[in-house]
């Protein structure tokens, strides 16, 4: 027992002293981090009110019913249950405005007295307070100072509770080291401490350890060694993992992710679609980047991994552009990873991808009012088409655990027959349409197939938490499968597929913005080339021409809201962009007439009131020309009926550097659960649609750009970077887990070993 004291007894001393020695510095700086953070606060309200006062000369401001205008803004700002007081002081440090509270603690004298631009924390009248002062300019160049105050009290609170907690927590760290010393004496006296130490021992010489530093361990440790040797490997391996919500995410935060959590890994993307196509006009190749949120979304991802994207060529000079074994580099300019392509017979294009999948899978789940169209002739060129995939894989995959990336409806079978033949592969398959309830799912005739296929995944991502649970309920009722809904994870067989919802993005910033004009330049250029007058009023809606956008309805949405607000007539029109696409397809050619003689129709309704109402241009646009038509408009129409995610909605955000315009955004995109700084419609709803656009005109310069400044801030940190990053951490952790598991079983062998 003297032993036990005389251990823990310096122990006691050494916490207690460092509890008196940390305490007041977490203090000190936790306070720093307060200041800092009010800062930041009273640096954005002060913004606020120079937007407002902009607008005021010297001589405006001192008008009464100027003053009232600036009172009432202060009112507002000042209703923040944080912020104490808030003051107009002009150069003279005379009071322009200022709320009640302000009054009563301080004067304009005592409040400017202290340095611009820079928080100081005062003792007022009523007790202490931040004071931040920002110099603000008039239009005539005047210079008032706006003075905010914000209430510090809580900070004093806070300390004492922070106090509080350190000394709880050394407290217990003090019982416990106490406890432990007299368990390790008590260890020590028995003769156990030895075994301990060669435990520690081994502990330290992981992941190195081998079977010989294994077998020193005492025979009745030997379990507990083995345990020992696992947790501090799997610690090891987990040291450098990665908090997603702490990374700021751009190329080179991913490039290191890749570096760190998948150093030397191998990482393949499969694909239908390619992200550059090679076509031949006359006797010049050109490269076209198509029109599609699937490349918008992964091709920024490859140039910061690099790696290998196999996808189907479908352009007409792709075959003139790759090697001997199928390769393109790309990008053009700067190449950063390789295409391979793969191969297909018309036969085979028109079963798998206008048949099945788009005629059938498309449709399916959509929900979109057309009817699937499902042929077993077109199910087999899907199964012999995924095959010739799977095939493309196995002769790019340099080792047997390559991390693959499998895109889109278009490849539901390959999860599973890559899993075939690279069992130790770590496969994510991410689903970038709507997944159908299970209801609507049951109506296809391989149903059953189409979810085992997917289930050879080993992380398989949607858009949207509910489109997870819906794929869930689909495997619960047309498959043997062990789900646990609590951990989002499927077992079926011997495999385990983990689920999860990745909502997809776009890169930040838009490295399309280095080749675009300015705002100005943009509107007036978009305005000379339809002979537009300098004050109509544009709206934008950039989608394929595909009946699942809502295009008609937006056009019965404009022709209400003209309809409602006949001054609007002749100064107000939308430019929608239309891609073509699937033309082969009948319900698309279709639709493309259907639309076409929409917009006749309106233009026709309309033509008296001078300019057309309905601007429809059918061709290929390159993202340069879509981000000119995003800066000139006053609004973005994204009217889908149904959508994973819609990224023509982040593309205009993010386009719009200026802080301006207004995102008219249905609720059946997953990007509206995101983003409810939109207007947010339901495209079915004619007269919602029309409110909404009156909405957007009405809207004050102050509000749309505070909306826009939200959803520009929410896009740049759930970029697309941070989409990939979060899949390819959740797969490194799966390899963890995987190799923790081959340790154990190495461990169990050499235990059966040792027996024998």
């Amino acid at each position: 027992m003297r032993f036990s004291i005389r251990l823990a007894l310096p122990l006691a001393l050494v916490i207690a002293a460092v509890a008196f020695v940390v305490t007041p510095l977490i203090d000190r700086y936790t306070q720093k981090w307060f200041v800092r953070d009010l800062d930041i606060r009273s640096r954005l309200v002060s913004e606020v009110l120079r937007d407002e006062l902009a607008t005021f000369d010297a001589k405006e401001i001192a008008t009464a019913s100027s003053r009232a205008r600036v009172q009432r803004t202060l009112d507002r700002l000042v209703r923040d249950e944080r912020i104490y007081a808030l003051a107009i002081c002009d150069a003279n440090r005379q009071k322009i405005a200022a709320t009640d509270t302000f009054a009563a603690a301080l004067t304009c004298n005592e409040a400017t007295s202290n340095p611009a631009d820079r928080g100081e924390v005062v003792q007022a009248k009523n007790g202490p307070l931040h004071l931040f002062i920002a110099d603000l300019s008039l239009s005539d160049g005047t210079v008032v100072h706006s003075v905010v105050a914000h209430d510090v009290s809580f900070m004093t609170k806070r300390s004492q509770e922070t106090r509080r907690a350190f000394f709880g927590l050394f407290l217990f760290l003090l019982v416990l080291v106490a406890s432990l010393s007299v368990l390790v004496a008590h260890l020590t006296w028995k003769g156990w401490l030895r075994g301990v130490r060669e435990l520690l021992d081994l502990a330290k010489s992981t992941p190195k350890i081998s079977r010989k530093l294994l077998a020193r361990a005492v025979p009745e440790l030997r379990p507990i060694a083995r345990d020992l040797r696992d947790w501090a490997h799997e610690a090891a391996r987990a040291s450098g993992q990665r908090d997603p919500s702490q990374i700021t995410w751009s190329p080179e935060a991913l490039r290191s992710i890749l570096q760190k959590e998948l150093s030397g890994e191998e990482i393949l993307i499969v694909s239908n679609r390619e992200p550059y196509i090679h076509t031949r006009v006359g006797d010049t190749i050109q490269v076209q980047v198509p029109a599609s949120g699937l490349v918008t979304a992964l091709e920024p991802v490859m140039r910061a991994c690099s790696g290998t994207w196999i996808a189907h060529g479908s352009g007409s000079a792709d075959r003139e552009t790759v090697d001997r074994g199928d390769h393109v580099r790309v990008p053009p300019k700067k190449p950063a990873y390789q295409i391979r392509r793969v191969w297909l017979t018309p036969e085979e294009e028109k079963g798998y991808y206008y048949g099945f999948a788009n005629e059938g899978l498309w449709p399916l789940c959509h929900i979109a009012h057309t009817r699937p169209t499902f042929r077993s002739e077109d199910f087999e060129q899907y199964r012999k088409v995924n095959a010739l995939f799977a095939k493309a894989v196995l002769e790019e995959a340099k080792t047997q655990n390559p991390v693959i990336l499998v895109q889109d409806y278009h490849l539901a079978l390959l999860p599973r027959l890559i899993r075939e033949k690279l069992p130790e592969a770590t496969i994510i398959t991410f689903w970038h349409i709507p997944w159908p309830n299970s209801e609507a799912f049951g109506i296809c005739p391989w149903r059953e197939e189409i979810l085992a296929g997917l289930l050879g995944s080993s992380i398989l991502g949607f858009h949207t938490r509910f489109h997870c649970h819906n794929f869930l309920d689909s495997v619960d009722r047309y498959l043997e499968a062990r789900i646990e809904r609590e951990t989002m994870t499927i077992s079926y067989g011997s495999e385990l597929t983990k689920l999860n919802a990745y909502p997809i993005s776009i890169d930040w910033p838009p490295r399309r913005l280095e080749e675009v004009a300015t705002t100005e330049e943009c509107r007036r250029r978009v305005r000379e080339r339809h002979h537009l007058s300098a004050g109509t009023l544009l709206a934008i809606g950039v989608d394929r021409l595909d009946y699942t956008k809502g295009i008609l309805e937006r056009f019965n949405g404009v022709e209400r809201f003209l309809d409602l607000n006949p001054s609007f007539r002749g100064r107000f029109s939308l430019v929608q962009i239309g891609a073509p696409t699937r033309s082969n397809i009948f319900q698309y050619r279709q639709f493309v007439e259907q639309v076409r003689a929409e917009a006749e129709r309106i233009n026709t309704k309309f033509a008296a009131d001078g300019s057309p109402t309905i601007l429809l241009l059918e061709r290929h646009h390159e993202p340069e020309e879509i981000f000119e038509y995003f800066r000139a408009a006053e609004m973005c129409l994204v009217t889908s009926l149904h959508d994973g995610m819609n990224l023509v909605a982040k593309e205009f955000i993010g386009a719009r550097d200026d802080e301006d315009g207004v995102l008219i955004l249905s609720q059946f995109a997953g990007a509206a659960r995101e983003l409810p700084e939109a207007i947010v419609v339901n495209p079915y709803d004619v007269d919602q649609c029309a409110d909404a656009i009156r909405l957007a005109l009405a809207l004050p310069i102050e509000e749309r750009r505070m909306r826009m400044k939200s959803m520009r801030a929410y896009v740049q940190e759930f970029n697309v970077y941070r989409w990939a990053g979060r899949m390819l951490i959740d797969a490194a952790r799966l390899r963890r887990l995987a190799g923790l598991k081959r340790s154990r079983t190495e461990g169990l062998e050499a235990s059966f070993s040792d027996f024998r």
